[in-house]
């Protein structure tokens, strides 16, 4: 709170610090400058295609795939052409993949957002709706994957009241198994820290009373609720382990023994590079001559700009956005769930969002030139998630008894003394990105435009002053020929509505309009007077007078 006061008062700029809010902008920061740093490199592979479409990749004694040397993969190519494909061994594996974890609100809301472009904030508000006001779901400020024993008892009720529409035959035939005894994945009393995995309530649920967006949030906990208690996902895994001359080669493939947890699901679950092909029947010496020969290539990617959903899971596992000398604490972070908590990141977030710090572009975050200067800016303690790993060890050993808080106390009041210092002494200025050629009719200085919930206006970038003009309202009133939101600018009898398409609009010609098309609209009741009297032609009069006559035998 003091950075934040001393970053806006020394730069003239609403400026804000946190040790939460500066380090998550701080691993945003990260993550373009390894993608702008990142050089591609083309790396080369090599493929056996057997007649009948098997497909062998070669692999070398530590099981890359890759080469990246041009030279040695042609050299490997040429000295393989025309040689034999030999088969050395088969090998077949029993395998079973259990199905994910119940949620936590983190989990759920990355799920949320990779699925549905949900952010952080409004799957919370979905979630507590359905815990509130629907009682259908368990509390949502959770960051458990598991429930505890005495949830266990509780399970079939749950099944019941959530098993109804297109969970119904899902939720029976786990109720007629029987819940057998569950790992630990699902059941751990020790994993359970002030609430369990969000999971349904007894409380029997009413589809048809929640909106599209709640169904959405419903659908993937109850799921994921059915999944844990179902059978697991059994195949039989082969690999065929080939040679040419004297290199490696493999092919993968499966066999699906039972779908288990995965028929509630029509997306693949699959996180392994097998290809899954269907293998024929070899047996160990078989040889092969009729088969085709590629080099591959491919180029290597840069790290993957950040969703909100992977943020999420970055400020709940920081650890790797510290650097070397503070990896110690890395324990000590992982121990207190990361910075933040479960309840307070989305609000971290869109609080960046809102302070222009970071914007979205599809589904992808990146840092703005707002964003960069408070960074150069903030004292660098505050830019690393080390700051609340120190503190959480300090406060777990004042909860133990082995440092006085009042030591603490002293300890936090002589560092904000000092990072106040570090701001008042920095030399830097800070240049603001959206300042404009207009100048303040109070103080002469060039205004700055800001955009908010109700649209635009012109601010003075001297504080002190505070002159403010608004230049363009949003409105509710649509545009007539693409339907847009328009902007409504001006002042008096000026003021003009305009829209991205480029249509121009007069207000006083725009209340014309809207009085005239409300003049000649027809209201819902001349339609139904109207639909009623058509009724009177397509009567089937033949059957009313047969239906009156038995009205008068009886």
């Amino acid at each position: 709170m003091n950075a934040t006061r001393a970053l806006t008062t020394k730069f003239n700029a609403q400026l804000s610090t946190g040790r939460v809010q500066t380090p998550t902008l701080g691993m945003v920061a990260t993550r373009e400058k390894e993608i702008n740093e990142f050089k591609p490199k083309t790396y080369y592979g090599l493929q056996a295609k057997v007649t009948g479409g098997v497909t062998y990749t070669w692999r070398d004694d530590k099981n890359n795939t890759r080469i990246f040397q041009k030279e040695k993969a042609d050299k490997l190519f040429q000295s393989l052409k025309g040689e034999t494909l030999t088969i050395d061994r088969i090998d077949k594996a029993a395998k079973k993949k259990y199905a994910p974890q119940l949620y936590d609100l983190t989990e759920l809301q990355r799920d949320a957002n990779r699925l549905f472009g949900f952010s952080g904030k409004q799957t919370l508000s979905i979630m507590q709706s359905l815990y509130e006001r629907h009682k259908v779901l368990t509390y949502p400020r959770t960051d458990s994957r598991v429930i505890s024993t005495d949830i266990v008892p509780t399970l079939n009720e749950r099944l019941e009241a959530c098993g109804i529409d297109q969970y119904a035959s899902v939720a029976q035939t786990i109720l007629r198994k029987g819940i057998k005894k569950l790992p630990k994945s699902v059941v751990d009393n020790a994993k359970v820290s002030d609430h369990h995995a969000i999971i349904p309530t007894e409380e029997p649920v009413y589809l048809s009373n929640l909106d599209a967006k709640e169904r959405r949030i419903y659908d993937l906990v109850v799921k994921r609720f059915l999944a844990v208690l179902m059978d697991p996902y059994e195949y039989e895994q082969t690999t065929i382990h080939a040679r040419i001359s004297e290199e490696a080669f493999t092919a993968n493939g499966r066999i699906i023994k039972n779908q288990g947890w995965r028929t509630l699901y029509d997306r693949s679950f699959d996180e392994d590079d097998f290809d899954n092909q269907s293998l024929p029947s070899v047996k160990q010496g078989d040889t092969f001559t009729n088969f085709t020969l590629n080099l591959t290539n491919g180029e290597t990617k840069p790290p993957e700009r950040f969703t909100e959903g992977a943020l999420l899971q970055a400020m709940e596992n920081p650890v790797r956005y510290m650097d070397a000398d503070e990896k110690h604490l890395a324990g000590t972070l992982q121990k207190s769930g990361g910075i933040g908590t479960v309840a307070t990141r989305a609000d971290i977030i869109d609080k960046l969002f809102n302070s222009e710090y970071m914007e979205l572009k599809g589904k992808h975050i990146f840092i703005t030139p707002k964003g960069k200067q408070l960074l150069d800016l903030a004292p660098e303690d505050l830019r690393s998630p080390a700051l609340t790993a120190e503190w959480e060890q300090k406060l777990s050993l004042i909860a133990d008894g082995k440092l006085n808080k009042n030591k603490f106390i002293a300890e936090i009041k002589d560092y904000t003394k000092e990072i106040i210092q570090e701001i008042k002494a920095n030399d830097a200025t800070f240049k603001h990105d959206n300042i404009t050629g207009t100048k303040c009719p109070d103080c002469g200085k060039l205004m700055l435009e800001v955009r908010n919930r109700h649209g635009r206006m012109l601010v003075c970038q001297d504080r002190s002053c505070g002159h403010k003009k608004n230049i363009a309202k949003r409105t509710n009133a649509r545009c007539p020929n693409c339907h847009k939101r328009l902007e409504l600018r001006g002042e008096g009898e000026g003021q003009i509505f305009t829209c991205s398409c480029g249509h121009r609009e007069k207000l006083s010609t725009f209340n014309k309009r809207k009085q005239h098309e409300k003049k000649h609209k027809v209201s819902k009741r001349d339609v139904n007077k109207y639909l009623k009297n058509q009724d009177d032609g397509f009567k089937n009069n033949a059957l009313a007078e047969q239906l009156a006559k038995l009205r008068d035998k009886k």
